[in-house]
């Protein structure tokens, strides 16, 4: 059976991932988180003290990029992949606020994007792929025979990712969630490599009021669709 590409792109917490996770799984396809990728590279710098609110120590950051190795493991018990960074599972250490308010600025230096552009690409060549970022359809794979953007407005984006953080245990504040979220859309839609814009042949998909069961339907139609006109 023919596969394809399925590239999705998106504001941060607009549910890409969930919604990639679902399609993949559905179609037996490999999914690839690569804001995941991004998170894993924040933090290592934040490890080893090259970026905090005061400064970013960007040319430390660059000369040990060499150094690390991304991959993916799946776990059956949670039922995706988790992200490991040189051997070691930092899949929850990477999803706390802290890493969210430096994941966009480092995301922004070419030398991280290049390097984990071409490993993103080097995941997906052989097809049945799902992924989703900031630049998949645009730049990691210009040619998805699928691509869609995703998007809601910053209130229910915070919402969400704030119910998100808590329900992990998380002690954050709404107000710095909501912050986070329209800070990373100005610098995410504003830096000078690969910024965050929808591509010209993207389906976009307002999800502010769709339930994740309207959503996985009207992105498995789009899916569908798109196989039915391959042959």
């Amino acid at each position: 059976m023919k596969q394809i590409t399925i590239a999705i792109d998106g504001f941060s917490s607009t549910g890409k991932s969930t919604i990639a996770k679902q399609i993949a799984k559905h179609l037996g396809y490999v999914y690839v988180d690569s804001g995941a990728m991004y998170r894993a590279v924040t933090y290592f710098a934040m490890q080893n003290g090259f970026i905090t609110k005061d400064f970013f120590k960007i040319e430390n950051l660059i000369t040990k990029l060499d150094s690390l190795t991304i991959s993916f493991k799946f776990n059956p018990e949670v039922g995706f992949a988790e992200v490991y960074l040189n051997g070691k599972n930092i899949e929850h250490a990477i999803r706390t606020l802290e890493v969210s308010s430096f994941v966009s600025k480092v995301a922004a230096i070419p030398e991280v994007r290049y390097l984990l552009v071409k490993q993103q690409q080097k995941l997906g060549k052989d097809k049945g792929v799902v992924m989703d970022g900031r630049d998949i359809g645009t730049v990691v794979f210009p040619y998805a025979e699928l691509k869609l953007f995703m998007t809601a407005s910053a209130d229910t984006r915070a919402q969400r990712r704030f119910d998100e953080l808590i329900e992990r245990g998380d002690k954050v504040d709404y107000q710095d969630v909501l912050t986070n979220v329209q800070e990373r859309d100005y610098i995410d839609s504003h830096r000078e490599d690969s910024p965050l814009v929808k591509a010209d042949d993207a389906i976009e998909i307002d999800n502010s009021h769709l339930t994740r069961k309207e959503q996985f339907n009207k992105v498995l139609e789009l899916v569908n669709t798109t196989l039915d006109n391959l042959y």
